[in-house]
């Protein structure tokens, strides 16, 4: 039996671009992605904190450094440049596994550079 579990996040992300003109995905900055242990092409879900909306989408790698979050295609119409979101990544694991996983949290500063980076107790 295997079970989804919370992997890791970003949390309370700027978003700095919204571009419904892109073909879908989300671009994250490639230093969190890094922090956060998420893939380009990994499936995530953006919650949006200013207007609640839920999304899911995939992970495209933005230049490292650039602070850049940018909601792309359909996806644009949930954020507005400047809304807040987080960005939670899932993995299934075996039962075995699932008693000691801890999953990471990244908090990036109000500039999307990497403030800190935990791993839950």
């Amino acid at each position: 039996m295997f079970l989804q579990l919370f992997k890791s996040k970003i949390h309370c992300a700027t978003v700095t671009e919204a571009n419904l003109n892109y073909v879908g995905s989300i671009t994250i900055d490639e230093t969190l992605m890094k922090a956060a242990g998420i893939f380009e092409g990994e499936r995530v879900q953006v919650v949006n904190n200013n207007n609640g909306a839920r999304l899911e989408t995939y992970v495209i790698k933005g230049a490292a450094g650039s602070g850049v979050i940018c909601l792309n295609g359909a996806a644009a119409r949930l954020v507005q440049v400047g809304d807040i979101v987080i960005i939670i990544a899932y993995a299934f694991v075996n039962a075995e596994e699932a008693k000691d996983f801890k999953p990471t949290i990244v908090f990036p500063n109000q500039n999307n550079q990497l403030e800190t980076q935990k791993q839950m107790v």
